[in-house]
C-alpha cells in the first residue's frame, strides 16, 4: 500500500514537471498553465485599465511592437520546428508601453508584455530592447512565474488549488501573482531566483538572435544597468546574479547565442 502511494506521488511529480525546450531542464509547476493564463489575462486587463498604454502612433510603441512581433514569430517558428507548438497553446500575444519612469518590463503567461518608458533610455536602441524583451518572454515560456506562484501557494496558503486560493484569498493570490511576474518592480529586483534569471538570460539571447537582433547588445545594456544601479547587496544575499557575474555569463554564452543570429 505504501509503495503504491509513493509511486502515485512520484508519478504526480513527474506529470507536473515542465521540460524547457531550449535548455532541456525540468521544473515543477503545480498550477495548470491554462489557469495561469486565465488569471494573466484578467490581471493584464486590470493593469492596463489603471495604466493606460501609449497610443500606437507613438514611435516608442511602434518599436516595442515591432520588436515583440519579431521575437514572437521567431519563438513560434522555433517551437514549430521542434514539434512543440503545443507549448505555446493559449498564447494571445500583446505588446504595450506605459508611461512610467520605472526601469522595468515584464511578460505574463500567454505573452502579455508591458514595457515601461523608463526602460527605453537605458536600452537606447532596438537591439538592446530585444535582449530585455527576449529575457522577459523567456520567463513566461519557461514558466518561471508558475514555479514561483506554486511555491507561494505552498508556503502561504498550504498548497491549495489556484481556483480555491482566488475565491478564499483573492488579495493574497493576486499579490503572489504580481510578485511572481515582477509587476511594478524594477529590473534587477525581480522575484525570480538566480537560476531562473540566468536561464532567462540565455534563452532571451537566443530569442533575440532568432528575431534578427545582435545578442552582443546584451553586454552593453547590462554595463549601462550596472553604472546606473546604485548600491547593491552582495550577490550571495541577492535573488539575482550581480551585474558583473551576469555580464561574464552572457559573454561566455555568446558563441552559442550567435549560432541563431541572422540579421534582418
Amino acid at each position: 500500500m505504501k509503495k503504491s502511494i509513493i509511486a502515485a506521488c512520484l508519478l504526480a511529480v513527474i506529470m507536473a514537471c515542465h521540460k524547457n525546450a531550449i535548455t532541456g531542464s525540468r521544473s515543477l509547476t503545480l498550477i495548470p498553465e491554462n489557469e495561469m493564463m486565465a488569471m494573466s489575462y484578467g490581471q493584464y486587463k486590470e493593469f492596463l485599465a489603471a495604466n493606460p498604454p501609449l497610443p500606437e502612433s507613438d514611435d516608442r510603441v511602434k518599436m516595442v511592437k515591432r520588436c515583440g512581433l519579431r521575437i514572437q514569430k521567431a519563438v513560434e517558428s522555433y517551437y514549430a520546428q521542434k514539434k512543440l507548438s503545443k507549448e505555446l497553446e493559449g498564447f494571445a500575444w500583446e505588446f504595450n508601453v506605459v508611461d512610467d519612469n520605472t526601469v522595468n518590463a515584464w511578460c505574463m503567461p500567454g505573452g502579455k508584455v508591458v514595457v515601461y518608458t523608463g526602460l527605453l533610455p537605458v536600452t537606447q536602441d532596438e537591439q538592446s530592447l530585444a535582449v530585455v524583451m527576449g529575457h522577459e518572454i523567456a520567463h513566461a515560456i519557461a514558466r518561471h512565474g508558475n514555479q514561483r506562484m506554486s511555491q507561494g501557494l505552498l508556503v502561504q496558503l498550504g498548497g491549495v488549488a489556484l481556483s480555491v486560493a482566488l475565491s478564499q484569498k483573492p488579495q493574497v493570490t493576486q499579490e503572489l501573482f504580481q510578485q511572481a511576474y515582477g509587476i511594478s518592480s524594477t529590473l534587477g529586483v525581480l522575484s525570480y531566483s538566480r537560476k531562473h534569471e540566468t536561464e532567462a538570460d540565455k534563452m532571451g539571447l537566443i530569442f533575440a538572435a532568432m528575431g534578427g537582433y545582435n545578442p552582443e547588445a546584451a553586454v552593453a545594456f547590462w554595463q549601462r544597468m550596472a553604472q546606473g544601479g546604485g548600491q547593491k547587496p552582495p550577490e550571495i544575499l541577492s535573488t539575482h546574479p550581480s551585474d558583473e557575474r551576469r555580464i561574464k555569463d552572457l559573454q561566455a554564452f555568446m558563441p552559442e547565442a550567435k549560432k541563431y543570429y541572422k540579421p534582418q
